[in-house]
């Protein structure tokens, strides 16, 4: 069965005809025969006159304007019909409705100085640091993420980056400048974040610590963009890899959620979805490995870790740990909050000693996060109120771990 045209195609077979007429009496110099019914009435010979002349003025004052219509016409049927015209114009369906920058490899592999200065690597892409324009003096510092594997993982944490940051405009949120989708490169622009991830200066040298403030501004802010993508953003977002090395800190110390490419759209009035084990060990919430669906609450226990981790400045495990019992921080973090030596958690931190009330709270919000039963868990939204103190916290109820321990 031979398809049916375009319709634009249908209506230029639809005009052909007309315009061929059209055409043909421009192409005659104007003149054209036309028959008119013979009348005997001498005296209405000229109103025939002037009848012939204005049939003929229409005529070709027509045939320019179908003139005009054939070249219109013939355009679209042109555009329509050649697939290298119609694919300039195409949105980029990685990015369809998002309004990013669409970069060259060569424009970054430049802007990068050939990907010279490395800031760092994950399990499917490299960061490297960046400028542009290509001005030192002028130029705005960018970070490209290089993604390692195009087959599979890569290319479909590439596709799900692009999708999820794209749609979020939050201040607590790395700001996604562009990407470049070509056959055999896939990267992603960001603005580039001086102080770079929260783990680096948590688990580093203590001289480059933030303080105790500082700290509790970086929880805060965190909990502000989590709250953001869960119920604030047009596309409900659940990050699915939340951690210290994915909270990145610009010239203010203001965190900024980075790394999107494990996240999960949701779809309007969807609540939870399923999906395979996603995220990094130690953050990661029990019911992924329960085969159950997940919801948001998986981001607001890994978020309980990230602020243990604040807390103390310490990671959320360590191996070489003098006592086996600080081996795991959350088990740790329990047992001072339930004994009542909180101090210890903070005791080489001289301002957190000083403001013990504000440390106690935010590791009693904590402990809320990480509750194995996700419906005990708070929503990101009553984890910033309590954070900011507009409501209170309440007493967190004993761990299942815990109690069977006992």
């Amino acid at each position: 069965m031979v398809p049916a045209p375009p319709k634009v195609l249908t209506w230029f077979l639809l005009l052909l005809p007309l315009m061929t007429c059209c055409s043909n009496i421009a192409q005659t110099h104007g003149k054209a025969l036309i028959k008119i019914r013979k009348d005997d009435g001498g005296s209405k010979k000229k109103d025939h006159n002037s009848t012939l002349v204005l049939v003929v003025s229409v005529l070709l004052s027509g045939s320019v304007f179908m003139n005009v219509l054939l070249a219109v016409a013939s355009f679209f049927v042109a555009f329509h019909l050649n697939p290298k015209v119609n694919k300039l114009v195409q949105p980029n369906p990685v990015a369809s409705g998002i309004n990013l920058l669409v970069f060259t490899y060569e424009e970054l592999n430049k802007a990068t100085d050939e990907f010279k200065e490395h800031l760092g690597s994950g399990a499917f892409a490299a960061v490297y640091k960046g400028l542009l324009p290509f001005d030192k003096d002028n130029g705005k510092s960018i970070a490209v993420k290089k993604l390692h594997n195009l087959v599979s993982e890569g290319d479909q944490e590439f596709k799900a980056e692009v999708g999820a940051i794209g749609r979020a405009n939050h201040k607590n949120l790395v700001q996604l400048l562009g990407f470049c989708n070509e056959e055999q490169h896939r990267l992603l622009v960001y603005e580039f974040m001086s102080n770079g991830s929260l783990a680096s200066l948590l688990f580093g040298p203590s001289s480059s610590r933030p303080n105790w403030y500082k700290r509790i501004a970086i929880a805060q802010g965190t909990a502000r963009g989590l709250f953001y993508l869960h119920e604030e953003c047009s596309t409900q977002i659940i990050h699915c890899d939340v951690k210290s090395q994915n909270i990145l800190l610009d010239d203010s110390f203001t965190p900024r959620i980075s790394d999107f490419g494990l996240a999960k759209l949701l779809k309007k009035d969807q609540t939870r979805t399923t999906t395979g084990i996603r995220g990094t060990k130690g953050y990661v919430a029990p019911e992924w490995f329960r085969n159950m669906p997940v919801t948001n609450k998986v981001d607001v226990y890994s978020y309980g870790i990230v602020l243990l981790e604040i807390i103390c400045c310490r990671r959320n495990f360590e191996a070489e740990a003098e006592d086996e019992n600080q081996m795991i921080l959350s088990d740790w973090a329990y047992d001072c909050y339930h004994y009542g030596r909180v101090d210890v958690l903070v005791k080489n931190d001289d301002e957190a000693m000083n403001d013990m009330k504000m440390v106690k709270k935010h590791l009693m919000v904590a402990i809320w996060c990480i509750q194995e039963d996700p419906s005990f868990r708070p929503t990101m939204k009553k984890v910033t109120q309590m954070l900011e103190g507009t409501i209170p916290v309440p007493i967190p109820p004993y761990p299942s771990s815990f109690i069977s321990s006992l």
